[in-house]
Order: C-alpha cells, then sequence, then structure tokens
C-alpha cells in the first residue's frame, strides 16, 4: 500500500540546494583573491629581494672602488677620474678633487687650503650603477661621498 501523504510533502533537503551552491560559489570568491593577492606578494618579494641584494652589493663596491682609485694614486700620480667595472655588472666612477696647501704639479683638479692637518687628502665622490635590465626591474644607484688621506 502506498502513502499518498510522502507525495505532497516537500523535502527540506531542496531548499538548502540553492544555498548550498551559494556558499561554494563565495567559498571559491574568497579562495581565490586570496591565491591572487599571495601571488602578487610573492613577485612583489623576489623583486624587492634581488633589488636589496644589488643596493647592498652596491654599498660595498663602494668601498672598495675608493681603495682602488687610492691604489692608482699610489701608481700612477694625480688623475681626476677612475672607471671600473666591478664582476660585469657594476660601473664605478670615481671623481677626485685633491686637497693641498699649495700647488702640486700634475694635478689639475685641487683646492687650495691653509691648514696643515688636511694637506694631502682627496675628496672622493664614488658611484656605483647597475644598468642591466634583465637583473633588476629598475636602475640602482648608489652614491658616497668620502675624504681619504693620500
Amino acid at each position: 500500500m502506498q502513502r499518498k501523504d510522502d507525495i505532497l510533502k516537500t523535502n527540506p533537503l531542496k531548499k538548502r540546494d540553492g544555498f548550498a551552491m551559494i556558499m561554494a560559489i563565495l567559498v571559491i570568491l574568497v579562495i581565490s583573491t586570496i591565491m591572487a593577492l599571495s601571488l602578487a606578494l610573492t613577485t612583489q618579494t623576489g623583486k624587492r629581494t634581488t633589488d636589496l641584494y644589488l643596493y647592498e652589493q652596491a654599498v660595498l663596491y663602494s668601498k672598495s672602488a675608493a681603495e682602488l682609485a687610492l691604489l692608482d694614486i699610489a701608481q700612477n700620480g694625480c688623475s681626476d677620474n677612475f672607471n671600473t667595472t666591478f664582476d660585469g655588472i657594476y660601473d664605478a666612477n670615481v671623481t677626485m678633487r685633491y686637497i693641498y696647501t699649495g700647488a702640486v704639479g700634475g694635478c689639475t683638479n685641487y683646492f687650495n687650503i691653509n691648514t696643515p692637518e688636511q694637506n694631502g687628502s682627496v675628496l672622493m665622490d664614488i658611484t656605483i650603477s647597475v644598468n642591466d635590465t634583465t637583473l633588476a626591474s629598475e636602475p640602482i644607484r648608489y652614491f658616497r661621498r668620502t675624504i681619504q688621506k693620500l
């Protein structure tokens, strides 16, 4: 024997089918948004890490460029500029101005001063730059000014 009242009753699960679908779509949207943000942050972090590494290397190479310029002065005498390349990536340009109490033969770019404490010094403007777009997303440039005793 068949009951006819079961056919007339509505199933409570059928009302929830539409709600479950909406909730599933919302969960997918939230997860996809979180994944897109994490992917964007991951790419930015990689770029920043590379740029920071290249910048810190430029800082270290500026100290080496100053020492190499002093070595060049000791070997060749006065020179106004010193250019070199480190690792084929970093270009170093050192512009020098000498500090003397009187005129010195061979030096064209110097300050005349009256204090003997600073006699025989050199003012160095050191510029380290990375212009390779395959390594860094933007040009990296570091500038340093230093006074060295000769």
